[in-house]
């Protein structure tokens, strides 16, 4: 077997929404000299069938539910990848914010849309017992803080699901199965793209766009540090892995 096939170096990254892209993760892949292959589904490109050639496999957010298949049509084809992806344990796997969604809904949760109170902006975060012995968060301190954008949410998880971490108005902000994790926040968002976000949605969601804004500028340089070591935990176990040696969903 070749180098390059026993070692990937690019992560398959699916894009849901223009306005959803992977921002900080391109620079934290380059840093550990790998690449992005980006797919962007919301234009029609097509969903790859399977992660061969690929170290990882990444789910970005959007603004519809996981199961809106009529309004986006390749979300079919994101679950069945990301369920083949997850059942035979061959790479890790990351969803952030609709992808943490498909995640619960692909294995048996469920998702509401416009539930509960919306989250904008940086929003702590508890670790609960399920990270202490996780390996992307084992040593992190209880609380922390990431970027929140969203008001649907995952209502009940899956039966293999482990749930990681919770939030005041939100409690399933972060869980694992096997090695797939997902997170309600926005690991990939700076202080920059927060600034680009739409006054009039903050105001009509009961939010000081300013607030929200010098909150984002005020805690950048911290959650660049924490996120970026995450994630780093999460390239860590890149790679493909053989379906002999895969973890139980649950574990």
């Amino acid at each position: 077997m070749s180098e390059a096939a026993t070692h990937p170096t690019t992560v398959l990254i699916i894009e849901n929404d223009p306005g959803s892209g992977p921002g900080r993760l391109l620079d934290w892949l380059e840093e550990r000299s790998l690449s992005a292959v980006v797919v962007r589904a919301w234009d029609g490109e097509p969903i790859p069938v399977s992660t061969d050639g690929h170290a990882a496999l990444i789910l970005l957010g959007g603004g519809m539910l996981p199961d809106a298949d009529d309004a986006s049509p390749w979300l079919a084809a994101e679950r069945e990848l990301l369920r083949a992806t997850t059942e035979q344990d061959r790479v890790p796997v990351l969803g952030i914010c609709l992808g943490a969604q498909l995640l619960a809904h692909t294995f048996g949760g469920e998702v509401l849309g416009k539930h509960g109170l919306p989250e904008k902006g940086v929003t702590e975060l508890t670790l609960l017992p399920g990270a202490e012995d996780d390996p992307l968060l084992a040593g992190l301190r209880a609380k922390v803080r990431a970027i929140e954008s969203h008001q649907d949410q995952i209502t009940r998880l899956p039966t293999d699901a482990v749930l990681l971490m919770s939030s005041e108005r939100c409690p399933h902000q972060m869980l694992r199965i096997g090695r797939s994790w997902g997170v309600q926040f926005h690991p990939e968002v700076s202080a920059d793209r927060v600034r680009r976000w739409s006054v009039d949605t903050l105001r009509s969601l009961g939010f000081s766009p300013e607030d929200v804004i010098a909150e984002a500028e005020r805690y950048d340089a911290e959650l660049e540090q924490i996120w970026s070591g995450v994630f780093g935990r999460f390239l860590d176990l890149a790679g493909p892995r053989e379906p002999a040696a895969a973890l139980p969903l649950g574990a």
